[in-house]
């Protein structure tokens, strides 16, 4: 049975049966048999979590949950707001609001991710969301997992993973309620649940594997390239890291500074130009895109499809991963080229807001009237012709 399929499967039962089918998800594919009240973890143990962590790691959680916070702030203060503007007499506007609930799924796989905890769940808090969730597989649940919770201030934390929990976020079940909006990353299985439920519940992303390309010349060193192209690659067998430069020699020592793991995730391109390197990351619209070039504010411009842009050689992508405050879930598979990472936005949405006088109605009508009948929608005609005369 493909994928696609598997998946459908496990969230009709989702549907039909709620929290059984989804402890039965649980067992099957984490290998853990947890009744229903045992999925929410206490906010009380997630505290303690955070008091009792080393130090050295509690302060670097709290520093990166300091940054991510200032950066999303700071995005508040130049995104939209509501607005009213007479035009034409009639008074037109927009109302920006947050999302009432969101739904954070926090991968597993191979690592736990405390870092994507604060990275969805900050900008989701600095944006105003009311009610912040988020799932994640029992496995995977660490110590800083659960300090990075109390940081990010989330409402509901739930230790169940994979199509299992976008499913109960989706859908909502007598133990977890729905949400309005699910956001994180995932593997295949996860982006296939994300990708089957949008219109149920809204999504940020349907995002594929890590990729990375780095466009560098000789000023940076050798050995800073490769281990960036590794750093890519070690997050997943799939994720891919691509190197662009005029230079073969460049090409050739990065290429042998590949551990022997990681020497098929990685491509190597020598461009002939500058702009025909432009050109060929702009096509890749990658997920991180590196300026490892001397001159890397003159190439910035150039840059037309990129989740995120890493300006010079001592501005890797880790730090992005981490500490800068951008959010790390950002746009993977060449989807740059029409779509943005996650931010403060993602979670806003807007209301138009029309109000028109009594006076420009009775003069406008014949018009609207006239459009909705060269439509055929006759009832669209006499509401507005009916209000003609009050």
């Amino acid at each position: 049975m493909p994928l696609q399929s598997k998946v459908t499967s496990i969230l009709n039962d989702i549907q039909k049966r709620g929290d059984s089918a989804i402890q039965a998800a649980l067992l099957r594919f984490d290998g853990v048999d947890i009744k229903p009240s045992g999925w929410k973890v206490p906010l009380a143990r997630a505290k303690t979590a955070l008091k009792n962590l080393a130090r050295e790691k509690r302060q670097t959680l709290e520093v990166c949950a300091k940054r991510i916070r200032l950066f999303h702030e700071a995005e508040r203060r130049h995104s939209p707001r509501s607005w009213r503007e007479r035009v034409a007499g009639t008074v037109l506007g927009q109302e920006v609001r947050p999302v009432e609930s969101v739904g954070a799924y926090v991968p597993g796989g191979r690592f736990a991710y405390p870092s994507t905890v604060l990275m969805t769940c900050i900008p989701a808090r600095v944006a105003g969301v009311g009610r912040v969730v988020v799932c994640t597989p029992p496995k995977h649940l660490t110590e800083e997992v659960l300090a990075a919770s109390v940081l990010a201030g989330v409402d509901e934390l739930y230790q169940i993973g994979g199509v299992a929990a976008v499913g109960a976020m989706a859908f909502g079940t007598k133990t977890v309620p729905g949400v309005d909006l699910i956001v994180g990353p995932g593997g295949a299985w996860v982006t296939e649940a994300k990708r089957q439920v949008f219109g149920k519940v809204g999504i940020d992303m349907l995002a594929g594997p890590s990729e990375i390309v780095i466009l560098a010349d000789r000023s940076v060193p050798a050995e800073w390239l490769a281990a960036d192209m590794m750093a890519q690659a070690e997050h997943d067998p799939l994720a891919r890291a691509t190197l662009i430069s005029l230079n073969a020699e460049v090409l050739s020592r990065v290429r042998r500074g590949i551990a022997p793991l990681y020497r098929k995730q990685c491509r190597f391109f020598q461009a002939r130009s500058w702009a025909m390197a432009m050109e060929e990351a702009n096509r890749l619209a990658p997920e991180h895109f590196s300026l490892a070039v001397s001159s890397p504010s003159l190439m910035l411009s150039k840059v037309r499809n990129a989740g995120a842009v890493f300006v010079g050689p001592y501005s890797p992508v880790a730090a992005g991963d981490y500490w800068a405050g951008p959010s790390h879930v950002l746009p993977t598979g060449r989807s740059a080229r029409f779509s943005s990472g996650l931010s403060l936005q993602s979670f806003l949405k807007r209301t138009s807001v029309i109000e028109i006088p009594p006076r420009v109605l009775g003069q406008v009508s014949p018009l609207i009237a006239g459009f909705a009948e060269a439509e055929g929608l006759r009832c669209h005609a006499a509401s507005v012709r009916g209000r003609e005369k009050p």
